[in-house]
């Protein structure tokens, strides 16, 4: 019996075809994968949040658009929810990989020893920081996160790959204090860079933080 690759059972929750803001100063295709173990309250793609929901796009047909778009991208950029949740990852950044194609990720860091395995694989990170370490439940309604993220930023600035470090701020999970405890932490770790977004309202779901926001 034929062994299917590993690569082919990717859950792709969806797929932007063409993206110059996942990955700044590149051309790229995202791939929005299925599945994130946290909850966080201003998410904008809730719908990945469920690793079992239905998914109708195959990682094969991927692949196949992606070998379509060779010297025409520069790269893809696997998003998510959260890649990392996903056994799969690694032969998919592989396969891509086969095709010429860059890789970056976009991450939260929830799962360390997976995250550190994928490193050597991939050229650029976004590393979304949610707040002070021990602040993180707050935010990702899962105890214990903020060490699991602390311990995914250590593998990434120890990796040296190109890392782009944020935080989405909405004021009522975040006000200055606590982007200052933030900072400290970030301070701590050795930080050279962290960048501030501002909450989108586009997508989220939760009704008392859109209507903070006049959203």
């Amino acid at each position: 019996m034929k062994r299917v690759p590993r690569s082919a059972e990717l859950r792709v929750g969806g797929l932007s075809r063409l993206s110059t803001c996942d990955w700044p100063g590149e051309l790229v295709a995202t791939v929005f994968c299925q599945g994130c173990p946290w909850a966080c309250g201003y998410c904008h793609n809730p719908h990945l949040i469920p690793p079992n929901a239905e998914v109708d796009i195959a990682w094969p047909d991927v692949l196949a658009f992606l070998e379509s778009r060779r010297g025409l991208l520069d790269g893809v950029v696997f998003s998510g929810g959260e890649p990392t949740l996903q056994a799969a990852l690694p032969e998919a950044m592989r396969a891509v990989q086969a095709l010429g194609l860059r890789i970056g990720l976009h991450t939260a860091g929830p799962y360390p020893g997976r995250l550190a395995e994928v490193l050597p694989l991939v050229d650029w990170i976004g590393f979304d920081v949610k707040a002070a370490f021990d602040e993180y439940e707050g935010i990702t309604a899962v105890a214990g996160s903020g060490a699991k993220a602390r311990e995914s930023l250590l593998h990434v600035l120890a990796s040296g790959v190109a890392t782009d470090i944020r935080t989405t701020v909405h004021d009522a999970l975040l006000d200055a204090a606590a982007l200052e405890r933030l900072a400290v932490d970030l301070d701590a770790l050795g930080v050279g860079g962290h960048r501030l977004q501002a909450f989108r309202a586009t997508g989220c779901t939760n009704a008392a933080l859109l209507e903070k926001s006049g959203g």
